[in-house]
């Protein structure tokens, strides 16, 4: 009996010690599990080197996440093997992401040197999976844009995590940020390769309130109407509102806002807004639009790098066709102080004009304004200017007669407001009207200069038009209207053709532009093929050194008529 006795110590022993070794394993694993890997590293201030303690680093579309100790080190363990996203970031620091590949059973070390930013807020969290209850850390967030955008102070930082939001509570749901302040600004962005998405509903007014903020940026982020919902559920006005009071120091970034019943962006009144590579379609009223001013309308605002299309082609849940509002730009404001930079972007198939600007001080520049049903370009405000900038398709491919024109400056008011055309690109195609007018039974008298502009109507009847309280200079233009008559351009009493084109200015021509392949309702290639009598036959007086595309010009002997240098 004392043997066995001592046998069952010995084996109830070694089974204790079995154990402590599991337990220590779990709580201090020496080595990855199977199929997963380990990264880990320092966290440290970019400048001084210094390490960042509670900073946040995580693993892209997962739970994984950890804090910095002390020293700036961290540890993430069990992340699943192939190429993972991390992102590092701290309060009162940019937030930087590096992909690594992780090996199963091996550890990798990834460093992080992060660059202080001039905001030193806190950093929030909004997840579908949240709660408005949480503190809106990373691993407790709140759950509702709306919510979280109030609870923000000046440098702060709220990030959306991926996934869908429903909007649809007035004005709970609607993103009403405060202001910040030069050196603090408020910040909401998506999260970093996974976008959220705002889905409205339920007819909510907007989803983004920016009235009356300063030093406001909103990124990342996508807004639409709630696809999952039927009948007048799916309503949603306007993507972003700046109305009533006035906005200053807005930046919109990296937005896709589409198939919106109204606007795309409602503003009114705003000071220093950047719209920056935006995509904004389908909407019902307009990409980018607003009423009347109260205080000076749009006032130094930069558009840059965007696509403003299909305008019209959608409202409350159909295909436009029985949308309220007949005429809906890509972007069309009412007068306004300026100045307006529009460039590098494309304004295609709206079935308003393409751009329609009341601005003074409107200069659209390196643009694509395609296929549109109106006008293509409407200026109105003394001191604007069109450059490399390609303009065709008028009526997006539907042969029916329409009043509007490739190009209208008219109802200007101001009087010896000045108007310039450099380096332009334009066809059309439809014909029955103008290709291009001014001023059109309205005697305030203005000023254009046409340069080294190419106009092409090869459609019927299709002359240009210039008022007789215009003074017009055109020099080094290339003009091509096959089917108009033999008239090319009428300005008072004057009447030019085909024969008495150069008496219009110096370098003015008459001939074929030899397009590459000119389009109507589709894409076109505008680029001049060779033997264009186009090719070196502009002035670089007053031109620009680069084309559309950002080639330099000359390319040749002299700088070429029209948007491309060959």
């Amino acid at each position: 009996m004392k043997k066995i006795k001592k046998i069952n110590i010995i084996v109830f022993t070694l089974l204790i010690i079995f154990l402590t070794c599991c337990l220590q394993q779990i709580e201090n694993p020496s080595t990855p599990s199977a199929e997963r890997g380990i990264i880990e590293g320092v966290v440290a201030n970019s400048s001084s080197g210094a390490p960042i303690p509670n900073a946040t680093v995580y693993i892209q579309g997962s739970n994984l996440s950890t804090t910095t100790d002390s020293q700036g080190r961290y540890r993430i363990e069990n992340v699943p093997s192939g190429t993972q996203i991390v992102f590092a970031q701290a309060s009162g620091y940019e937030t930087q992401s590096k992909s690594v590949e992780v090996r199963a059973n091996i550890i990798i070390t990834v460093n992080f040197l992060l660059k202080p930013s001039s905001s030193q807020g806190n950093v929030y969290y909004v997840s579908p999976n949240g709660n408005n209850s949480n503190p809106g850390t990373r691993e407790r967030p709140w759950a509702t844009p709306g919510y979280g955008s109030r609870q923000l102070r000046p440098g702060d930082t709220l990030i959306i995590l991926g996934g869908k939001y429903i909007l649809k509570r007035y004005d709970d749901d609607i993103i009403t940020p405060p202001s910040g302040n030069e050196n603090a600004w408020i910040v909401i962005k998506g999260e970093d390769g996974n976008r959220p998405v705002l889905a409205g509903s339920e007819n909510l007014i907007t989803a983004l309130n920016l009235s009356g903020v300063s030093y406001v940026k909103i990124e990342n982020v996508e807004i639409t109407h709630d696809s999952s919902v039927s009948g007048s559920s799916l309503f949603f006005r306007d993507g972003i509102e700046i109305l009533g009071s006035p906005a200053v120091h807005i930046v919109l970034k990296d937005l896709y806002i589409h198939h919106i019943d109204e606007f795309g962006m409602n503003i009114q009144d705003v000071d220093d807004l950047q719209i920056l590579n935006c995509r904004i379609e389908y909407c019902g009223f307009g990409a980018l639009g607003g009423p009347s001013h109260e205080h000076g309308g749009w006032k130094n605002v930069k558009i840059q790098n965007c696509k403003l299309s299909y305008s019209g082609h959608y409202y409350q849940g159909g295909d436009g066709s029985n949308r309220p509002y007949d005429r809906p730009d890509g972007f069309g404001i009412e007068p306004s102080v300026g100045p307006i930079l529009i460039e590098d972007t494309i304004a295609e198939h709206n079935y308003g004009d393409g751009i329609d600007s009341k601005a003074e001080n409107t200069f659209i520049k390196k643009c694509i304004v395609a296929n549109n049903s109106c006008d293509g370009v409407k200026l109105w405000g003394d001191k604007s200017r069109i450059e490399n900038t390609l303009i065709y398709g008028r009526g997006d491919g539907k042969n029916e007669t329409t009043p509007w024109s490739a190009i209208v400056i008219d109802q200007v008011e101001k009087a010896d407001s000045t108007f310039e055309i450099v380096n332009v690109t334009v066809d059309d195609t439809l014909g029955g009207n103008y290709l291009f007018y001014v001023q059109y039974g309205v005697n305030v008298p203005v000023r254009i200069l046409i340069r080294n502009t190419i106009f092409s109507g090869r459609g019927p009847n299709s002359h240009i038009y210039i008022g007789s309280s215009v003074t017009l200079s055109a020099d080094h233009n290339l003009f091509y209207l096959p089917q108009s008559g033999g008239i090319i351009l009428e300005h008072g009493s004057k009447v030019y053709t085909q024969s008495n084109i150069g008496e219009l200015g110096e370098g003015n021509i008459y001939g074929d532009p030899l397009f590459a392949y000119p389009a109507w309702g589709s894409n076109g290639d505008y680029h001049l093929q060779n033997g264009s009598p186009a090719i070196d036959k502009g002035t670089s007086n007053g031109a620009p050194s680069i084309d559309l595309e950002g080639k330099t010009r000359p390319q040749g002997s002299g700088f070429d008529i029209g948007a491309y240098e060959k």
